[in-house]
């Protein structure tokens, strides 16, 4: 069997690097950081603790998947998961509040009939019927194979279904999530509430294809999970399966070159100029830095006519406040609590754009965990407050910082009763930029989905340079745990089945 080198320990490399391993392989993974997890990172301060990537697991099946596939234990084993009830509270624009319940379509209907009045239940279950279609026809080439070829294909076909309009006598499809909260939903609440699903990806829904009703759906059919102790726990957990296949870590190590000989990948170059051979190498890095790294092997990675990045598109990122709270929550804290933005259209405006002087309040998601491993005692509760907002809005200013985090603050407050009187403290999150970058809010990759002329797909895991490969939320199938998972799955059929494999049956 081969020597393996993978760049980057983010969860899709981690799942990859197991497959590989329990498949003979000999894998060495090399962190630039000194951390595994990618994304899924932790902060600890004052015994508070807290996820500072994501706070929920859709699909876990794709982990027990990896777990069964690479030991005896299953994920149940060496994690403890939760399956979160009610799955997310919403409080809207107007006041108005509605708890959804976790995977039960019946109890979603009834809840927002109760909440938004008789009718709306009802367009939602018709709605998430309709992209349940959307989802039969997208899951298998867009989460379960490599990208197909004549990804062309998948660009312009729209799976979002068509819907009959009476008064018009003929049907009228949708052609982005925008169009189907006006023509279908037909409730700016109800169009809020499709919307956030695609904002919590830094997607714009005046421009996100019809296809991404998926996004609800998914976590409608199979639920929203959490797993004690943080997810960060998912992330050990998946680590500590690598090590017991005898998957070798090496930390602080920045891979500064992928060279290439005889036409294919050949190890990977080291900051400290050391040069490590491989057979194969597999990096779970974003296209603009990949393309670095393969700048000596002289080989463009993608040509005219490949999905590739566009580097001149601006996308929003995720701001995260934490928020340390004397007292503990109080009875029926809801876990996760969406509160909406006062005005949608502006905060839509406002997402690939820099603001005035002062910065229009988004949409905000507040986590709060009832977890005694995340809080010194009962006593106290550790809370995750994000929003996306532009990455063009100047960050380097501390006003700027200050004033965005104010408004997380106010609309937290929707959802933590007492909480200016309850904070101790909090911390605003900015990732440390790269090289030659100006600071923002960490930027999202999100899901593949269909239609939108390509624009919504990812590089696939096979690349033109024979040997190495994408995993990771960069790459085919796109971001999210579930989908790091696997394009995880993907890359090691991809290196042991050979270009032959066509994904899991």
């Amino acid at each position: 069997m081969g020597r393996i080198a993978v760049i980057g320990a983010g969860m899709g490399a981690m799942a990859a690097a197991a497959r590989l391993a329990v498949a003979g392989h000999r894998v060495t993974v090399y962190e630039r950081t000194e951390t595994y997890g990618g994304r899924v990172r932790r902060f600890e301060r004052d015994g508070f603790a807290f996820d500072t990537g994501p706070g929920l697991l859709p699909l876990p099946a794709v982990y027990r998947d990896l777990f069964v596939k690479t030991g005896k234990e299953p994920l149940e084993a060496c994690v403890e998961l939760v399956q979160v009830d009610p799955s997310e509270r919403h409080v809207f624009a107007d006041g108005t509040a509605v708890s959804l319940p976790n995977a039960s379509r019946a109890g979603v209907v009834a809840a927002l009939d109760d909440a938004l009045g008789s009718g709306a239940g009802q367009r939602w279950g018709d709605f998430l019927v309709r992209a349940r279609e959307a989802w039969d026809r997208t899951r298998r080439p867009l989460l379960e194979e490599p990208l197909w070829p004549n990804w062309q294909v998948l660009a312009e076909r729209e799976p979002y279904p068509s819907v009959p309009h009476r008064k018009l006598l003929r049907t009228r499809r949708a052609t982005t999530l925008a169009e189907i909260g006006a023509w279908e939903l037909r409730d700016e609440r109800l169009a809020a509430l499709l919307n956030s699903h695609a904002l919590a990806y830094g997607l714009n829904p005046r421009d996100t294809p019809a296809s991404a009703a998926v996004l609800p759906y998914l976590e409608h059919a199979f639920g929203t999970w959490y797993v004690r102790g943080g997810i960060r726990e998912l992330a050990r957990a998946v680590y500590e399966r690598c090590v017991q296949r005898r998957v070798e870590f090496v930390f602080g190590a920045e891979v500064t070159a992928v060279p290439a000989k005889d036409g294919r990948a050949a190890g990977v170059e080291l900051a400290d100029g050391g040069v490590v051979d491989a057979d194969h190498v597999v990096a779970g890095v974003d296209p603009v830095r990949l393309e670095t790294l393969t700048r000596l092997a002289g080989c463009r990675l993608d040509a005219e006519g490949d999905v590739r990045a566009d580097p001149e598109s601006a996308r929003p990122g995720r701001l995260t406040v934490l928020l340390a709270l004397r007292g503990g929550p109080e009875a029926g804290t809801v876990h996760r609590t969406v509160v909406h933005a006062p005005d949608d259209e502006t905060e839509l405006d406002l997402l690939t754009a820099p603001g005035g002087d002062r910065p229009v309040r988004p949409t905000v998601t507040v986590l709060r965990p009832d977890d005694p491993a995340l809080r010194p005692d009962d006593d106290h509760e550790s809370v995750v407050v994000s929003a996306v907002l532009s990455r063009d809005a100047g960050w380097e200013k501390d006003s700027t910082v200050r004033a965005c985090t104010d408004l997380l603050l106010e609309a937290a407050e929707a959802a933590v009763p007492g909480l200016r009187q309850r904070l101790i403290w909090h911390e605003t999150r900015l990732p440390e930029p790269t090289a030659g970058a100006a600071p923002g809010p960490e930027e999202i990759p999100a899901p593949a989905l269909a239609a939108g002329k390509g624009r919504f797909l990812h590089p696939a895991n096979t690349t033109r340079l024979p040997g190495l490969y994408r995993v990771g939320g960069w790459s085919h199938p796109g971001g999210g745990l579930p989908h790091a998972g696997m394009s995880g799955a993907l890359v090691a059929g991809l290196i042991v089945e050979g270009p032959e494999f066509r994904g899991s049956q």
